[in-house]
């Protein structure tokens, strides 16, 4: 039995759609196209961007007779945090498997998580590798049997119904469409469901060339008409890796355009952007929509710290 997603995003308190804003930055080459953010991150202060798109259609699937679900992140993860919100408002009990071992200095995510009276599972990066295999997910299995189990990141295929909601709420017409690129599922969800006169380009926030599109590609038919890329030339050295100008890039968007962006996804967006519009990457009239997939809470430590 499930329930419409319109009905949970309700009983939840979200805030769809999220608002398509136009965006004039004064940066060399703006003038050429015309640009817009799709707001994802102004959804609901816990669960922002694409990570209730990517959980919305597995949760209204099983959210009425749910009870118990175990997923799988790091000590920040965007996706824990937010899938263990919707757990405590919706009366699911949840189980987190985190990656290192922070039971001495919890982070912000896992203090929030231990507050919302989640259960807290550490394992060594050498057990966490195993988080795709077969046998594992049987063990899991074993210790949590009536447990809904969901990937890192909530990438599985019916993310990809979240997405195309998403897509579905931008009225503006474009030929672009930008968003980062970690675990596959978000772009996936783009390129099936954008049409081929359209563009899907992924921002890589980690060093993975050919990684990332196979991560993509697994969610996706053999043949896909839609044009899609990803670029890895922003990545500032890995996954969470920082540098002096993309931090002055986040402030600056902060400061100078009212917009809050953090270093991991979405400030490696808005750098590559403002790098691709100073080469003309783009060609001149292009509509561009940027998807900003909030995220802001890993970040806490950094933005406390003023970044």
């Amino acid at each position: 039995m499930s329930v419409t997603e319109s009905d949970l995003s309700h009983r939840l308190g979200l805030t769809l759609p999220s608002p398509l804003m136009p965006f004039t930055p004064d940066w060399p080459g703006a003038e050429r196209v015309n640009l817009w953010i799709k707001r994802d991150d102004l959804i609901h202060p816990v669960i922002s961007g694409n990570k209730w798109r990517k959980m919305s259609a597995l949760l209204a699937h099983h959210a009425a007779t749910c009870q118990h679900i175990v997923s799988f992140g790091g000590g920040y993860s965007n996706h824990l945090h937010a899938l263990g919100w919707c757990c405590k408002q919706l009366g699911i009990a949840f189980t987190a498997i985190i990656r290192g071992h922070y039971q001495a200095n919890p982070t912000p995510m896992i203090a929030d998580l231990l507050h919302w009276g989640a259960e807290i599972r550490y394992v060594t990066k050498i057990e966490y590798q195993q988080r795709h295999s077969q046998d594992y997910l049987a063990l899991l299995t074993r210790d949590y049997p009536q447990a809904l189990i969901i990937p890192e990141g909530g990438s599985q295929q019916l993310a990809l119904q979240g997405i195309h909601a998403m897509l579905a709420e931008c009225q503006q017409p474009f030929d672009t469409i930008v968003t980062p690129v970690a675990s596959g599922a978000t772009m996936a969800g783009m390129v099936s469901g954008v049409s081929e006169q359209q563009q899907v380009l992924g921002i890589a926030v980690l060093n993975g060339v050919g990684y990332l599109e196979n991560l993509v590609a697994q969610f996706l038919p053999e043949k896909s008409d839609c044009r899609w890329q990803i670029l890895h030339q922003f990545h500032h050295g890995g996954y969470a890796r920082k540098s002096a100008d993309l931090l002055s890039l986040c402030e600056e968007m902060q400061q100078k355009y009212s917009i809050a962006v953090e270093p991991v996804y979405s400030g490696k967006v808005f750098f590559a952007m403002k790098e691709l519009l100073k080469q003309a990457f783009f060609p001149a009239g292009q509509q561009i929509i940027i998807v900003h997939t909030g995220g802001l809470q890993g970040a806490r430590n950094d933005l406390q710290a003023g970044l």
